[in-house]
């Protein structure tokens, strides 16, 4: 769209900028351009406070977003200079229809800094902002939000719940009622901002460069899409929910906070459970042709919603395996609360997972539980405990630290299942190795989606390789995460790369920019876009010593299941994956950073 918001809630300010040509080839848009736009601002301070005027949040698309036969194009990309929770990065995405109506609105990224003496919200409409009072909407939960914010042709709105507002380090943002930027603690940075929600509408149609070639490259990746098995027929059938028994089959899904990978009664919490009993219908973000997204109802039983969206593969893992709570309507239940109020399923349901098993061994004392009877598998602990910790009520105000510090706190660091801070996803790399390396080397902590090697190491796309040797992960580990980062600063969704690859993109991006792009230029964007972040993060502190799992996976065998007497191998992987990075200690050298012309 060519323009840049820049919104200074501490001056209450906003000005426009043109979109920079020379950072877009660069950096494509997105988390890219994202990404160089805080390397600026680190340049300049030394000392960031998560929660202070000098941490700089972003909201980004990219040319692929908004645009009508893009592959998935509803997603948008949110960075901050720090995050509450880890201290490393911030990063986040969500899907829905926020993105495409910023575009619609007339910008492709709004950068926002300082913080507001009160409460406000943002105002995007046909390229005109405003800075308006939000006294009346603090405090109302999400949904609320919306409802009142939303009006105007396209409009959507992103924002926080009471979590965020409370600086809970879970709270995520959410947008379309039900859609989230879940991780590293970004509705708290928003939260410490006093900025409520950012509204979106507009007339204004994405333009692509080559109309009549972005047709056929856009028809050739649609076909692929509805022909491949997983875009194609699983995703749509199930939903992300169809992993829950693929993954416990292979022994990789995480039972009450990783103690073994295998649940006899997992297909309780299941897709395939899902569509029998609680599936009301399908439902897409904006543009997609796979429509992953699941609209449920709990119609019996003490946790009964009429309308909810989701629970995602994770947050079902989190909420229901890693907790031991097999009550579908309770897990259903607990995520919806996490959508009203504005929290990340996934760090949530492990902190209670992990506050589980600090309490059945000891750590916790009973008062501290206030007559919370907090013990695997009790989902009515679990529904109490989700709305308590947006609150900071009771024992809440602890899981709201995460588990990383609350299990500091009590006094047993090893049961904290996270990586820089950030609580892992659902696969133990203890069965799937490739996964347990992009756990250690990802630039935002614990993050399944840096680079998914699921897909060859389970799936099998776009070959099948033995999830159970660390040997060859360190390549598929890099050209997954490089690949990523051109999804994320494309903005479109990475479920495309099922069937879509690095050569599908460089035409698709061709295409709609104008520029001629190749696939070897693609991946090496995405390697210069890795390797920036990795920089960023270094000057946070963090290097080889925070590339590392925690103990369980490293030294406690696998007890059960098809990853059985297994641990991660992680140390010989990160030596050939930072060989193949030009890494040393866990930063790039002089000569990759120089290949890649990053300039300092």
């Amino acid at each position: 769209m060519g323009k840049i918001l820049n919104v200074d809630l501490s001056k209450r300010s906003i000005n426009i900028e043109s979109t920079d040509e020379k950072i877009a080839k660069k950096y494509i848009g997105g988390k890219g351009y994202a990404l160089y736009l805080l390397y600026q601002v680190l340049k300049e301070k030394k000392d960031i406070d998560a929660f202070g005027e000098e941490n700089v949040l972003i909201f980004a698309t990219g040319p692929g977003t908004g645009v009508v036969g893009f592959p998935s194009p509803g997603r948008y990309h949110v960075m901050a200079l720090k995050s509450p929770l880890t201290g490393s990065i911030g990063s986040g995405n969500s899907g829905g229809s926020w993105g495409p109506s910023l575009k619609f609105a007339g910008f492709d990224a709004i950068i926002i800094k300082g913080i507001s003496k009160e409460p406000v919200y943002i105002e995007i409409v046909d390229g005109k902002a405003e800075l308006k009072d939000a006294s009346q909407l603090w405090g109302k939960n999400t949904f609320d939000t919306c409802r009142i914010l939303k009006k105007g042709k396209n409009a959507s709105v992103a924002c926080i719940g009471p979590a965020g507002e409370n600086k809970v380090l879970l709270s995520g943002i959410i947008n379309d009622e039900h859609r989230a930027v879940g991780r590293t603690g970004l509705g708290a940075v928003m939260g410490s901002k006093k900025l409520k929600a950012i509204v979106v509408s507009g007339n204004n149609k994405v333009e692509v460069a080559k109309p009549e070639e972005y047709k056929k490259v856009s028809k050739n990746c649609l076909e692929k899409l509805r022909k491949n098995p997983v875009t194609g027929e699983g995703l749509p059938a199930y939903g992300t929910a169809s992993l829950v028994n693929v993954i416990n089959s292979v022994g990789a899904l995480p039972f009450k906070n990783w103690q073994t990978g295998y649940n006899k009664e997992a297909d309780k919490i299941s897709g395939e459970t899902m569509s029998k009993e609680y599936l009301i219908k399908k439902k897409a973000c904006w543009g997609c042709v796979i429509a992953c997204g699941r609209v449920t109802k709990v119609v019996k039983g003490p946790y009964q919603v009429p309308y909810s969206e989701g629970p995602e593969y994770e947050s079902i893992w989190a909420l229901g395996n890693d907790t031991g709570v097999m009550d579908f309507g309770a897990v259903i239940k607990a995520n919806h609360i996490c959508d009203e109020l504005g929290m990340d399923p996934i760090s949530l349901g492990s902190t209670i997972a992990c506050a589980m098993e600090l309490n059945e061994k000891g750590y916790i004392k009973e008062e501290e539980l206030q007559g919370i009877d907090l013990k695997f598998g009790n989902a009515a602990a679990l529904v109490e405990l989700v709305e308590k910790t947006a609150y900071k009520d009771g024992f809440g105000k602890y899981l709201a630290l995460g588990s990383k510090k609350l299990a500091e706190k009590f006094g047993a660091p090893d049961l904290s299942m996270t990586v820089k801070g950030l609580e892992m996803p659902a696969y133990d790399p203890r069965a799937i190795k490739g996964i347990g390396l992009n756990y250690a080397t990802a630039n935002r902590g614990g993050c399944h989606v840096t680079g998914y090697t699921i897909a060859p190491e389970v799936v099998g796309i776009p070959e099948k390789i033995d999830p159970l040797t660390p040997d060859g992960k360190a390549q598929w580990v890099k050209i997954f995460q490089d690949l990523t980062c051109v999804v994320n600063s494309t903005v479109n969704c990475l479920f495309t790369t099922f069937a879509i690859g690095a050569g599908d993109y460089a035409e698709l991006l061709s295409a709609v920019t104008g520029w001629d792009t190749s696939e070897e230029e693609i991946m090496k964007i995405g390697e210069r876009i890795y390797n920036l972040e990795r920089v960023i993060i270094n000057k946070l502190g963090f290097d080889d010593k925070d590339d590392v799992l925690p103990k369980r996976l490293l030294e406690e065998k696998m007890p059960d299941g098809a990853g059985k007497g297994h641990v991660v191998e992680l140390e010989k992987m990160k030596k050939e994956y930072y060989e193949l990075r030009g890494w040393e200690n866990g930063k790039p050298t002089q000569e990759k950073l120089k290949e890649l012309e990053i300039e300092l």
